[in-house]
This record gives structure tokens, C-alpha cells and sequence, in this order.
């Protein structure tokens, strides 16, 4: 008989877990669209980059930001260097999943992606840029490939510069010096008649 009840008796805290574990979810367990699930970070957005990747909406007030300065080398190369805040680089190997203010920067010159970055710091060959006026953006992406954006703008910082042969040069406007960055999609970002916040 002292099996009978060594039975019954795990039997009842099994039925115990379980009602426990139900007991938790605010919905019917019968219905799984009512159940508790984690809330992903931030919200989809119809609105796409130029690739088709989908915008991904956060709030502005603790979003992520970046800044874009690029300088000259001898090389007739450039040198990029990258402020973020609220944002950390991914390492390699992370899951394609979106967690909140972590990523990569895709970096772009006139809207053509030249790379892809894990750290605040690159260079462009110069042969990526040809002789003339051109615009280098520096835009923040979830690892899921989800383009972090504020108020339906993307997350991203604009510097123009000019090359040309052996001289270059890089308009005052390039430089992200505090109140003089071109990002859009954060705090600080250009209203559309072009003026800083």
C-alpha cells in the first residue's frame, strides 16, 4: 500500500506545478493568443530602408544615437569615427534577434553600403570615393536586420565630403561636433528645413 500513496502523492504536486504554472498567465490557458509572452523591443514598422528592411520604432527618449566624423588621410582613404550612445556594437555570432539598443552600423556612401561595422572606428579606400561631393551615412541596424528608427526616421548620422585627386577636404557640416551633427531619427535631429535641434 505505501507504493498507492508514494504515487498518489506525486501525482498531486505534479497537478499542483501545473496549476501553479497556469495560474500565472492572466489569460485562458485554452487560448494561446491570450497567453503572456515577452514583448519584442519596439514595433515593426511598414516603412523600409532602401534594401527593404523594415523600419524598427523606439521610444526617443532613451533610443539609440549616433554621431558620424570623417577626416582625410594621406592615403587619399578616410578615416570614420563613430559616437554612439544608448547603443553597443554586437560581437560576432550574436542570434539575429533585436535586443534593445544593440547592433551594427551599416556604413554608406551616397546611399551604396560599403560596410558593415562592429566598432566605432573604419576606413574608406579612396577608390570607394570618386572625385567629388559625396555623402557618407553612418545608420544603426538591430541584428535582426531591423533599421532602429525614431518618430518613423532611421537612426543615422550624415557627413558630406569632397574629394578631389590629390586634395581633398570635408565641409564644415561633416564634422559631428556637438550641436553641429546631421543625424536623423534622435534627439537632435534636423527639422525639415534642414536646421539642428
Amino acid at each position: 500500500m505505501s507504493w498507492t500513496r508514494a504515487l498518489l502523492a506525486a501525482l498531486a504536486v505534479c497537478v499542483l506545478l501545473l496549476t501553479g504554472t497556469v495560474s500565472c498567465d492572466s489569460g485562458d490557458p485554452g487560448k494561446p493568443e491570450q497567453m503572456a509572452s515577452p514583448s519584442p523591443v519596439g514595433k515593426v514598422l511598414d516603412d523600409t530602408d532602401e534594401e527593404g528592411r523594415h523600419y524598427r520604432e523606439v521610444d526617443g527618449k532613451d533610443a539609440p544615437e549616433v554621431d558620424i566624423e570623417v577626416q582625410p588621410d594621406a592615403d587619399d582613404s578616410w578615416d570614420v569615427r563613430l559616437t554612439v550612445h544608448n547603443f553597443r556594437f554586437s560581437p560576432t555570432g550574436v542570434k539575429p534577434k533585436a535586443v534593445e539598443g544593440r547592433g551594427l552600423v551599416y556604413l554608406f556612401v551616397d546611399g551604396r553600403l560599403v560596410s558593415r561595422l562592429r566598432n566605432p572606428d573604419c576606413r574608406i579606400p579612396g577608390e570607394l570615393v570618386p572625385r567629388g561631393t559625396h555623402t557618407v551615412t553612418a545608420r544603426l541596424y538591430a541584428d535582426d536586420g531591423t533599421v532602429w528608427a525614431v518618430d518613423g526616421d532611421p537612426v543615422e548620422s550624415a557627413a558630406d565630403i569632397t574629394a578631389s585627386g590629390a586634395e581633398t577636404s570635408v565641409t564644415p557640416s561633416a564634422l559631428s561636433a556637438p550641436g553641429n551633427d546631421l543625424r536623423t531619427g534622435g534627439r537632435g535631429s534636423p527639422d525639415p528645413g534642414g536646421k539642428a535641434s
